[in-house]
C-alpha cells in the first residue's frame, strides 16, 4: 500500500505563489507516476499535471502551462507543484495521486490540500 501526504496549501492573494508537496511512502515500485489534480466547488475534478519517476519528464494541462511547474526529489519520493501568478479561479482542493506504472490508473490518492486565492 502507498500513502500520500500533501502539504503547502493555504490562502494567498491573486498574483502570488504557492508550492505544494506530496510525499509518498510505503511499498516501493520500480517505475511509477505521480500527478496533481484539483477540484473546485461545483466543478469536476481536473487534471493539473504529472511526472513519471523514470525519466522525470513532466506533463501539464494546456491551460496551466507557463504558470505551474512540477518537479521531484527522488531521495524523498516527493513531488512538488510550484504555482505562480495565481488567480481566484485556481481556488480548489488539490490532490496528489499515484499510479504504479505510467499509463495505469491512479489507484492511490492523498487527502487533499486546500488552496484559496483571494481577489
Amino acid at each position: 500500500q502507498v500513502q500520500l501526504v500533501e502539504s503547502g496549501g493555504g490562502l494567498v492573494q491573486a498574483g502570488g505563489s504557492l508550492r505544494l508537496s506530496c510525499a509518498a511512502s510505503g511499498r516501493t515500485f520500480s517505475s511509477y507516476a505521480m500527478a496533481w489534480f484539483r477540484q473546485a466547488p461545483g466543478k469536476e475534478r481536473e487534471y493539473v499535471g504529472g511526472i513519471n519517476w523514470s525519466g522525470g519528464n513532466p506533463y501539464y494541462a494546456d491551460s496551466l502551462k507557463g504558470r505551474f511547474t512540477i518537479s521531484r526529489d527522488n531521495a524523498k519520493n516527493t513531488v512538488y507543484l510550484q504555482m505562480n501568478s495565481l488567480k481566484p479561479e485556481d481556488t480548489a482542493v488539490y490532490y496528489c495521486a499515484f499510479a504504479v506504472e505510467p499509463g495505469r490508473p491512479y489507484d492511490y490518492w492523498g487527502q487533499g490540500t486546500q488552496v484559496t486565492v483571494s481577489s
